[in-house]
């Protein structure tokens, strides 16, 4: 009954693979770029359910007559979180975002400022020496198109991840882990992302370090897949990305001790 049950499973996997394989791969003529992402995240403790966020972010893109991954600041935004951890196995989060995309005829990108807003879960599957995670995300967007007016796109996204510590059984300070991720989007037709329902596949794999428990770094090589009926384009992008947790309130209290050392001596 198991083995059954497995072979069911393992054709049904192979069917999504080669139906997301087809899509990917049922357009013309490719265009590759070289890009860098990096962004910032600022993360604050409220309770033992709730937490706040903010994320700044820039990205920047080679062109074709370039492949220098600075040739051109493409995109910057930043957006507000707030996260309830509904269970150790359950994270339930929304964001409002400013996503400003620039004028970058090299690369195709008109200017096309964003408003964006989202619902998102996380399912943890924790496992003794790495966790395994999905997650589900709904995005509003509301973006200006070519011909000067703004329009509403619906995109969804679902994201498998895989995280590994290298040199500890857990998570904690001095640990390296490793990342690997797989996401694919959908979204409703529109003049500014094009009509195809598709979107996207985005695949990254990297590392992170955790200097501390409020303080990591990962760095990640991510290939994005776009599928477009005017080309495919590949992204090729170097990914950095700097977490600080209760950074204000971790300041606050650094200060108040070099001021009243004595105070926190006594403690």
């Amino acid at each position: 009954m198991l083995s059954k049950s497995n072979s069911k499973l393992k054709v049904t996997i192979f069917r999504c693979l080669f139906v997301i394989l087809l899509i990917t791969n049922s357009y013309g003529q490719n265009t590759t770029y070289n890009q860098f992402w990096n962004e910032f995240q600022f993360n604050q403790t409220i309770n033992k359910k709730w937490a706040t966020e903010i994320d700044v972010a820039a990205t920047y893109s080679s062109t074709a007559s370039s492949p220098n991954l600075f040739e051109n600041t493409i995109q910057r935004s930043i957006r507000g979180w707030g996260h309830y951890y509904y269970s150790p196995r359950w994270k339930f989060s929304a964001f409002g975002a400013y996503y400003n995309n620039r004028d970058v005829p090299e690369i195709g990108q008109f200017e096309s400022p964003e408003w964006r807003f989202a619902l998102q879960g996380i399912y943890y599957f924790h496992k003794t020496g790495y966790t395994l995670s999905t997650r589900m995300r709904t995005e509003f967007r509301h973006m200006k198109n070519g011909d000067n007016e703004y329009e509403n796109v619906i995109r969804y996204r679902q994201q498998v991840k895989y995280m590994r510590p290298i040199n500890s059984k857990f998570l904690r300070a001095g640990v390296v882990y490793a990342i690997a991720s797989d996401e694919i989007y959908f979204k409703s037709g529109a003049k500014v992302t094009g009509e195809s329902f598709f979107d996207r596949n985005r695949l990254n794999i990297g590392a992170g370090y955790l200097f501390s428990d409020d303080f990591q770094v990962e760095l990640t090589y991510c290939n994005e897949y776009l599928p477009r009926s005017k080309g495919n384009q590949t992204t090729n992008a170097a990914s950095l990305s700097i977490s600080f947790n209760n950074l204000f309130r971790n300041l606050q209290k650094k200060i108040q001790h070099q001021r009243h050392p004595e105070v926190n001596d006594n403690e």
